[in-house]
């Protein structure tokens, strides 16, 4: 196989208007996967009062809504594989923005939630691609800040969201739907998406070396065009094995342990944030808060998810990623439990805004970590099934919390999604190893490694 040393060629660029452009493409992605995200939480509340929904329906569609991600989550890793991650960008983008504009002509509950189903599935599977694709491109000494940039841009899709539906809901009894309208316009990406190039690192994978090295020239042309000569790669000291990864793949031992630990980040995240974001309007409202005013607080509580991620973005190349997501889950937990405890407004707003805040630093710092457990071969994969597992296991927190709001209360909910927090950030300073200024490549042989017991890496926690 052809020596190409895609991975030091690309780590010794300096960032250009390539990177940015490319970042910008994936922040439109990310922000209207986050605007779409939180569409029936924000209209659930008047469903109810419209259609008559019960509690336990709005809770039936949420966990049906996270298979949903389970497999669009599954199908992404497939599709980044076989098609390449800039095509497969594009198809997710396009299926979830097309899937929420079909939910505008929902006409009852049932058709509305297998409208969400697809468009959750579209969801997750953009998220898995987006998140693959920057690791793959941007250098490692600065991947997990550009994701998390990503991130600080997208996440603004949460607040604006919720605003347009503060806005919007109240006026009339069909004006709900352009929520979903509002999300549809992720479709507008096709804009953005033709100006990206495909990941080299993908090319190699797939033992087509030609290609690889010529869209790597073609980047280094365009960057050195911008930055002047640019400096020599590090020697080559590993090549990637071409063809596409089976799901069997998972069970060897180099990818099991990261699987299993991922899956962990992933289930705590999912149970702990969306048992807050997608509840937190339904419950204030049966709590005794208008429509209007539930949504309007939890509107003003996710202004602090773009702070969040620039939070983020600052500290995770230069602190340990794993002990950033220990310290924001823990912070999570306790701002959480906090949130439940309060009834009043302005004490609900600032606990919102605190978990809004470390939540999406959370999720912007798993992001950068997730894809970095992996070499090249089973990174979409590793990715997908973690993530898809995560989201898969939601479809049971929305019954759980449903079932401790009647018989134990407003309070029980938050304490149990507390408590979800906290495993999650013990599980990951037990077992998560260190990835900070590593390639994927290394990262991967030494989590093999701490499983042997071999002295080199028993560091890595």
């Amino acid at each position: 196989m052809q020596q190409l040393n895609i991975a030091n060629r690309l780590d010794r660029l300096p960032i250009s208007r390539f990177h940015r452009t490319a970042l910008v493409a994936v922040s439109f992605a990310y922000f209207f996967e986050f605007a779409d995200v939180n569409s029936f939480s924000a209209t659930s509340p008047r469903l109810i009062k419209l259609w008559g929904v019960s509690v336990s329906q709005v809770a039936y569609v949420t966990s049906l809504s996270f298979v949903g991600m389970f497999v669009g989550a599954l199908v992404a890793g497939g599709i980044a594989d076989r098609f390449g991650r800039k095509r497969a960008l594009t198809l997710t983008t396009m299926g979830f923005s097309v899937f929420s504009l079909a939910a505008v002509f929902s006409w009852n509950l049932v058709s509305l939630g297998v409208f969400r189903v697809l468009t959750s599935a579209g969801l997750s599977a953009m998220t898995v691609v987006a998140v693959i694709y920057v690791n793959e491109l941007f250098p490692k000494a600065v991947r997990g800040k550009y994701q998390a940039y990503a991130i600080v841009i997208g996440i603004c899709g949460t607040p604006v969201t919720n605003f347009v539906a503060s806005a919007v809901v109240p006026l009339n009894h069909w004006s709900w739907r352009l929520v979903y309208l509002w999300g549809a316009l992720g479709a507008v990406y096709l804009f953005f998406g033709r100006r990206l190039v495909e990941s080299p690192r993908w090319y190699e994978s797939r033992g087509a070396t030609e290609e690889a090295d010529a869209v790597l020239r073609e980047i280094e042309r365009r960057v050195a065009a911008e930055k002047g000569p640019l400096a020599e790669p590090e020697p080559q000291s590993d090549v990637p094995a071409p063809g596409r990864a089976p799901l069997r793949l998972l069970l060897q031992r180099r990818y099991l342990m990261p699987t299993l630990l991922l899956t962990v980040l992933w289930v705590t995240q999912t149970i702990g944030f969306f048992g807050y974001s997608t509840w937190a309007p339904t419950l204030l409202a049966k709590h005794g808060f208008s429509v209007e005013k539930s949504i309007f607080y939890v509107a003003l509580s996710t202004v602090g998810a773009p702070l969040g991620s620039y939070l983020a973005a600052v500290v995770t190349d230069r602190f340990e990623r794993k002990w950033c997501l220990v310290a924001f889950g823990s912070v999570i937990a306790v701002c959480g439990l906090l949130y439940g405890l309060t009834f009043n407004p302005v004490m609900i707003v600032a606990f919102g805004f605190l978990v809004n805040l470390f939540e999406r630093g959370y999720t912007a710092l798993g992001y950068a970590y997730s894809p970095e457990l992996y070499d090249t071969r089973g990174r979409s994969l590793g990715t997908g099934v973690s993530y898809g597992l995560g989201r898969l296991s939601n479809a049971a927190g929305p019954l759980i919390i449903a079932a401790l709001y009647t018989w134990q209360g407003y309070r029980s909910v938050f304490i149990f999604i507390a408590a979800t927090w906290l495993v999650g950030a013990i599980v990951l300073a037990v077992f998560g190893p260190r990835t900070r200024g590593r390639d994927p490549e290394e990262v991967a042989g030494a989590v093999e490694g701490a499983e042997r017991g071999s002295p080199e890496t028993t560091a890595a926690g």
